[in-house]
């Protein structure tokens, strides 16, 4: 409960003076302390209201506890050992694009989605790094040479400067029990060749001293660029981070259809592995890897690496955006695309995901000109797209069981793998297994793997995250499940089997 102590101070000092100014003409014995002159009434009922406030007060750390990695090194914890399931937002121009009551608007309702990371550039830009009152992020485009003004009054525009701005956005976020996972600066500008090792070195130095005693701060170095393009920015910048702010952590945002793993698994400063699945389909894949839609291969490819690190995919394809990205003519990416990619990619071991909706990520407003990626809808309403408001029951689903036992567990399918869509995921708790699949095909179990005796089942609807029942099994050979429906894409179901 959060409660405002000059209101309260005010208040009540009215409240106990006349409750004394009563007392002396009554004639009546007072218990409190009206006798004392009025100056020590003040000091005993601040005294007093403070240590009632520090028994009531709910702190950011209380709600944002800091995060570490699970003793496993597969998923994140906080530092109580709670596990922390990573549901991420691309809100990447969160800090440039919204004034401080959009940003309540946005974090509060993604607050109330279930969200709990909110991925957003510190700088999009060093050529114009404005922000939504006017005021610039650095001076003549140099990175170490932050723009900072004497105090933080919102009420005073000479004193509230563009990094006041985000220490407010940081802190409304942390009241909201909201982390928030910074990119110091996007990958472009470094790339443009705008930041050199040294200009890295100081900013990483500055940035995470300034944000260093924040719980609630995750750092995303990178920035939507391949690792092997200005290592040793990335590096510096990494390394400046962890010297100033050894125990937030620390990943890397890498450039579509690539891994952080690829070029810093063993680095100090790396605590978490990140994935870009991005944005094209199977036929348009002609980059990386070539997997395609298949974002879970870079789960497995990650998670067989040693030392072992957690994964997460932190940005698949869009919900809103053309399938390409680039090409409006294209079909735009739905909620049952992103659907695919979160199921997909946590069966596969993932600690988390993160969700993106293309008019979200760039905050895209009726005051805006042409917006990018052929957004259709504005901001504060594309807020509450379906793909948006059906992540919670993800997580909701993950944490419902025992959480630090789960491991991937496809070798439980009986007959081949499927290929492309007909892909079935499957995941494994000491008495419990998972098994989705995206278009309501056939999931065939080898029973008789399991440990325990009998198991109850049920179908879990990922649109919904509603369950119905549907039997009990033995682990005796090979059971065949029959999802509700016809097969058909974004026909999505997750097989839920307890040991009884």
């Amino acid at each position: 409960m959060l409660i405002n102590i000059k209101h309260l101070t005010v208040l009540g000092l009215s409240a106990t003076t006349a409750a004394c100014t009563n007392s002396r003409e009554s004639g009546a014995e007072n218990p409190c302390f009206c006798g004392y002159p009025i100056q020590i009434q003040r000091i005993i009922f601040i005294l007093i209201l403070l240590i009632l406030l520090s028994c009531n007060r709910v702190t950011h750390t209380e709600l944002t506890p800091p995060l570490m990695v699970s003793e496993n090194h597969r998923f994140l914890v906080t530092n109580r050992g709670a596990p922390f399931f990573w549901l991420g937002d691309t809100g990447w121009l969160l800090f440039a694009k919204l004034s401080r009551e959009e940003a309540e608007l946005y974090l509060e309702t993604r607050r109330k989605q279930g969200f709990n990371v909110i991925q957003v550039m510190v700088l999009h830009s060093t050529e114009n790094a404005v922000n939504f009152y006017g005021d610039s992020a650095i001076i003549s485009g140099r990175v170490d040479r932050p723009l900072t003004t004497p105090g933080n009054s919102f009420d005073d525009p000479e004193q509230y400067d563009f990094w006041d701005h985000i220490d407010y956005v940081v802190d409304l976020a942390g009241r909201k029990g909201l982390y928030m996972a910074l990119v110091p600066v996007w990958g472009s500008n470094v790339r443009a060749g705008h930041v050199t090792v040294e200009q890295a070195g100081k900013y990483g130095e500055w940035i995470a001293e300034r944000f260093k005693d924040r719980p609630n701060v995750i750092w995303l170095n990178g920035g939507d660029v391949r690792g092997d393009d200005s290592t040793a920015v990335w590096k510096t910048l990494g390394s400046a981070i962890r010297q100033k702010s050894p125990d937030q952590l620390i990943t890397y945002h890498p450039f579509g259809r690539t891994q952080s793993s690829t070029w810093f698994h063993n680095e100090p400063w790396l605590d978490f592995n990140m994935f870009q699945s991005g944005h094209r389909r199977y036929d348009q894949d002609t980059i990386g890897l070539a997997y395609g839609e298949d974002n879970w291969r870079y789960a497995v490819d990650d998670y067989s690496r040693m030392p072992v690190k957690p994964t997460l995919d932190g940005e698949p394809s869009y919900e809103g955006i053309p399938q390409g990205l680039h090409d409006t003519t294209q079909p735009y990416w739905t909620d049952k695309e992103v659907r695919r990619y979160a199921y997909w990619s946590v069966f596969a071991g993932c600690c988390g995901f993160t969700y993106g909706h293309s008019a979200i990520m760039q905050f895209y407003k009726t005051t805006d000109g042409k917006p990018g990626y052929g957004a259709k809808e504005f901001w504060n309403t594309a807020i509450n797209a379906p793909g948006a408001l059906q992540m919670k029951y993800l997580k909701q689903l993950m944490l419902s069981k025992p959480y630090f036992e789960r491991v991937p567990a496809n070798e439980l399918l009986a007959d081949k793998q499927g290929e492309r869509y007909d892909y079935i995921a499957v995941t494994q708790g000491d008495k419990y297994v998972f098994a989705y699949t995206w278009n309501g095909r056939d999931i065939p179990l080898s029973l008789q793997k399991l440990p325990g005796e009998e198991y109850k089942a049920s179908w879990f609807d990922p649109q919904t995250g509603t369950s119905t029942r549907t039997g009990i099994y033995k682990n005796t050979g090979v059971t065949i499940f029959d999802p509700p429906g016809e097969k058909e894409s974004g026909n999505d179901w997750v097989l839920v089997l307890e040991e009884i």
